[in-house]
């Protein structure tokens, strides 16, 4: 085979000879994984096999140093043809073939119905339609800003083209001359349902066009015009590449060509047989179903891809009790020190911050005008900057996504699924959210995220109660290794101090990730009390104290990681009262009630949290008439404790 990374002018005629019959023996690897799994994606993995064989024969990789950090970057968008991206990698040594085609779809192995990156040679976990060219556009902005010269390869199926995340992505491309990108779509014109041109009519070609891509179209099947457009798309520096590569549904079998059945079927045994047949292939089914049965196959570990981060947090910045601040400026100052520490220093790693069109609602100003290389405006194009924030992550570059609750979280929980499902190391800030929104109203009063962020196996949340909190948790969570959710409301947060008049998240105080904070004492009742209800429980607690009314009173930071020990504590006093600015159902309250099932502990539990909708009013008003205001949180205290 020639040298990788495209540097002959064609393809020779050995190279071509071998690459024909991997296709042939690729095929019958397709048509053998799916049918002994019973299910899969056929159709489309023939249709785009040989844009797959080139790409991971041809492509700067090595199937000895698969994540070595030059290699160019192959993301599958149209995940399902998984069965066509395991054969090629196989055939091209990236893992035994018959790991692939023996373990396919069967619990234990990396070889999942939809790609993975626990396979080698793998960049990205797809399934989602339409998120491939985000992801995309993530790694070849990482290799921008760690000086990294390789090449991004987006493939994607025609039906997906459909998907408006696809154009997001585009605009994106070519507004930060990601040239070094080539998109290729198989072309097959089938998806689930029938002719994709009769379920959604587009015009692809004029559609990229229209956003700046040079497009390419060409058969593909012809394995020398896929090289050349590829070679050529490498060569291209004004504008990303896309290769719109005309293909077959179910090519080289020939009862399978052209139709959608084949699309998400397996073949039956019996024509399984016949088309092994078609393509002189032994059919050795049998052995092989008996080999699966028993497990009697070859093993591939699972390949995570995860780059250090190498972070100066700096030194917090301490707010006075004088301070009128609130905690989106608190998180831009500690973003500000952030990327003045970071940003251009030698030995350290990039930091990134993506905006949606916000960036004075959510403080990201002073880092643009400090790190403007490094500051990307992705305008209202969340589930793109969503998707690509994510991918962005994975690649050694500390990476802020800011955007509205509604907007951050609400709107893309499917790509924030799929980041999780990735592993980046993703930092999302929302600001934003609660009836603290306010006069904005219902549409943007973002009262769910918690339990929209709890359903994220891989996600912590920090719900900061004011400025000095909301400053150490931000340095916190910059060098931390996983993905963050922290959520801030809109207005002004009182900084909160002690009973001598102290901050208590000042001088001495380091954030630590799942611990509760007892800021006052009391043996009558515990009130647990999440982000900016914190400083309204102190004010609760004066006047229970007044009516001699003894109440602890804790600050919650982080709802999802509550420690047995310290709720017990809190439990101790008999009586529990949950203070939060979100649904009841789904925050905080609903937290503290399943940890107490877990812990067995039995203990009067009263839940003051969003019970509907807001109106558009000022948070105050909101509050007061959703029962949350100081003198209802005072009345349920009271009347906890008489019963």
């Amino acid at each position: 085979m020639i040298a990788r990374g495209f540097q002959e002018e064609k393809l020779d005629d050995t190279s071509l000879a071998e690459l024909k019959v991997l296709g042939r023996l690729g095929r019958g690897d397709i048509l053998t994984m799916t049918t002994l799994a019973g299910s899969g994606h056929p159709g489309g993995s023939m249709s785009s096999l040989e844009m797959f064989l080139i790409l991971y024969h041809l492509a700067k990789l090595t199937p000895k140093r698969p994540d070595f950090p030059g290699r160019d970057r192959i993301v599958i968008s149209h995940g399902h043809t998984s069965p066509g991206a395991y054969a090629a990698l196989g055939r091209a040594g990236f893992f035994p073939v018959e790991a692939a085609v023996l373990g396919f779809r069967a619990l234990g192995t990396v070889f999942e119905g939809h790609v993975e990156r626990s396979v080698p040679g793998i960049e990205w976990d797809t399934g989602n339609l339409g998120q491939g060219l985000s992801a995309g556009c993530g790694f070849a902005l990482a290799g921008r800003m760690l000086h990294l010269d390789f090449q991004v390869y987006v493939v994607m199926g025609c039906g997906e083209q459909q998907k408006g995340q696809i154009s997001e992505a585009r605009r994106f491309a070519v507004k930060y001359g990601l040239n070094h990108i080539t998109a290729l779509v198989d072309y097959n014109n089938r998806q689930i349902s029938g002719e994709t041109r009769e379920i959604m009519p587009q015009n692809i070609k004029a559609n990229w066009e229209a956003d700046g891509w040079k497009v390419v179209e060409l058969d593909g099947h012809d394995l020398p015009a896929i090289y050349q457009a590829l070679r050529a798309g490498r060569q291209e520096k004004s504008r990303p590449t896309l290769i719109l590569a005309h293909t077959v549904m179910g090519k080289g079998v020939s009862f399978m060509e052209g139709k959608e059945k084949w699309h998400g079927a397996a073949l039956p045994d019996d024509l399984y047989t016949q088309a092994m047949e078609e393509l002189e292939l032994p059919n050795v089914l049998a052995e092989l179903r008996e080999r699966r049965k028993k497990g009697d196959y070859p093993r591939v570990a699972p390949a995570r891809k995860v780059v250090p981060l190498r972070i100066n947090p700096g030194e917090p910045r301490s707010y006075g009790p004088e301070a009128k601040s609130d905690n989106r400026s608190a998180w831009g100052g500690a973003l500000e020190d952030i990327a003045k520490l970071n940003c251009g220093v030698l030995g350290q790693s990039p930091v990134a911050v993506l905006d949606c069109d916000l960036a004075s609602s959510v403080k990201t100003t002073a880092f643009a005008k400090s790190c403007p290389q490094h500051f990307f405006q992705g305008g209202i194009q969340e589930h793109h900057t969503a998707t690509l924030a994510g991918a962005l992550s994975t690649m050694g570059v500390l990476t802020f996504f800011a955007d509205f609750g509604v907007f951050g979280i609400c709107e893309t929980y499917n790509q924030a699924r799929l980041n999780d499902i990735n592993g980046t190391q993703l930092k999302v800030v929302l600001t934003h959210t609660g009836l603290d929104v306010g006069e904005d109203g219902k549409t943007h009063q973002c009262i769910d995220f918690l339990g929209l962020a709890a359903n994220l196996f891989g996600f912590k949340v920090i719900v900061p109660a004011d400025p000095n909190q909301t400053d150490r948790a931000v340095r916190h969570l910059a060098v931390a290794e996983g993905n963050f959710l922290l959520a801030m409301g809109r207005s002004r947060q009182p900084v909160l101090c002690d009973e001598a008049g102290r901050p208590h998240f000042a001088d001495g105080y380091r954030f630590e990730y799942g611990k509760m904070e007892k800021l006052r004492e009391g043996d009558q009742g515990a009130i647990l009390a999440m982000g900016p209800m914190t400083g309204r429980a102190l004010s609760a607690w004066k006047i229970l104290q007044e009516k001699g009314a003894r109440f602890a009173v804790y600050n919650v930071p982080c709802p999802l990681a509550l420690k047995p020990e310290e709720l017990k504590e809190a439990a101790a006093t008999g009586l529990l009262i949950t203070y939060e600015d979100h649904h009841v159902a789904t925050g905080l309250g609903s937290r503290v009630a399943n940890a107490l099932a877990d812990l067995g502990l039995k203990v009067k539990l009263v839940r003051l949290g969003i019970t509907g909708y807001g109106a558009s009013a000022k948070p105050e008003e909101l509050w007061e008439e959703m029962g949350l205001g100081v003198d209802h949180l005072v009345a349920a205290a009271l009347e906890s404790r008489r019963r």
